[in-house]
């Protein structure tokens, strides 16, 4: 840090030959004949000091920069065992998307991945066309087991080859470890992809893809969108209950509720927010659930949250009536269940009551 001098040390005194030579630091002045007025030597100190602020303000763009070009190049070099990474990245860098929609899933739910499958996700060709039609990347997500290459894994990894639709994440799956899936979710498919949106869906929800594509590009030209059904729900400090909140002190008095956020079933962000998310992943702070990890990540940042209903509308009859009144709904799914109750049962019924009609998807025009 640069001080001001005092007086007396910017100018000392001696005789010689009747002139005074005066020394500040590195200044040297004139003698008193042709002395500095004070202003000018304020002036000069300056100087310096704006030197600096100019060095400080070039270096922290460098460094914004080289951050955003490792958030790029880290899956690659973190030695992501997905194939995807190294096949798509440099093809998919070469356009633009509208959206990538990440299905998070678990090892237990091959029955559910197998009914979105049948029902609201393109399949095959179909979903390659999506892709290079309609901008629409669709994966279903997951990480690894505890026991990397167990059977789990191996069978994920069949799977995958069968249908090509699983993305891994360099994550050890688990139901405490939800905040940092998101985390790394978001972190991975801004380097693959260049979207303006990326999304976040439950496998146990229905989805109307077309109606979520127009959705979102209403809103492309705003910069930092967090658009979901936002929420405030109560901060549960006893232990033993679910969404129980360990660090419940940090949000006041007991009986506090959070600060708004979306819902975990289904929510997206803009590519700001995304990049935002991978720069600063190493910081930023993980609570209990996912979805008040997220809403707190935002929470000081110049973010529009926009409380879109129909991203959680309820099954039948609710999206039924709302489809034949001219409001057809993005998501559906049960409350009370956070997704659709026997979803691997009832899906296909929602899909077939409340489903938007597969020409939708492909007339549709973003």
């Amino acid at each position: 840090m640069w001080t001001m001098p005092e007086a007396t040390d910017i100018i000392r005194t001696r005789t010689e030959n009747n002139k005074m030579n005066t020394v500040a630091g590195d200044f040297n002045l004139k003698s008193t004949h042709e002395r500095q007025e004070p202003e000018d030597v304020i002036g000069e100190v300056s100087k310096p000091l704006q030197a600096i602020q100019t060095v400080d303000k070039t270096r922290s763009n460098i460094e914004m920069k080289l951050a955003a070009a490792r958030a790029t190049q880290d899956p690659i070099l973190s030695g992501f065992p997905s194939s995807e990474i190294m096949k798509g990245t440099a093809s998919a860098r070469k356009r633009k998307y509208l959206m990538v929609v990440g299905i998070n899933t678990a090892f237990s739910s091959r029955r559910r991945r197998d009914s979105v499958r049948a029902t609201w996700m393109p399949q095959g060709e179909k979903r390659k066309k999506l892709e290079e039609e309609k901008g629409i990347v669709i994966r279903f997500v997951i990480g690894h087991s505890v026991t990397s290459g167990g059977i789990l894994d191996k069978a994920i990894e069949a799977e995958d080859r069968k249908h090509g639709d699983i993305m891994r994440l360099d994550h050890v799956e688990g139901y405490l470890e939800l905040s940092a899936k998101t985390k790394i979710y978001f972190a991975t498919v801004v380097s693959m992809w260049d979207a303006d949106f990326y999304v976040k869906v439950d496998d146990d929800v229905h989805v109307n893809l077309a109606t979520l594509g127009m959705t979102l590009s209403r809103h492309r030209s705003k910069p930092r969108i967090y658009i979901g059904c936002m929420k405030s729900g109560p901060v549960i400090a006893h232990k033993g209950v679910r969404y129980h909140e360990p660090e419940y002190w940090k949000f006041g008095e007991d009986g506090n509720k959070y600060f708004r956020h979306a819902t975990g079933q289904l929510y997206a962000i803009s590519k700001d927010l995304a990049s935002y998310i991978s720069i600063n992943q190493h910081v930023l702070h993980k609570y209990a659930n996912e979805d008040v990890s997220l809403g707190a990540w935002f929470i000081g940042l110049d973010v529009e949250h926009i409380d879109d209903r129909r991203l959680c509308c309820g099954t039948p009859p609710d999206c039924e009536w709302k489809a034949q009144a001219g409001n057809l709904c993005v998501a559906s799914y049960d409350w009370s269940c956070s997704g659709i109750c026997r979803s691997v049962d009832r899906i296909r019924e929602v899909h077939q009551r409340c489903g938007e009609g597969e020409h939708a998807l492909w007339k549709a025009v973003f």
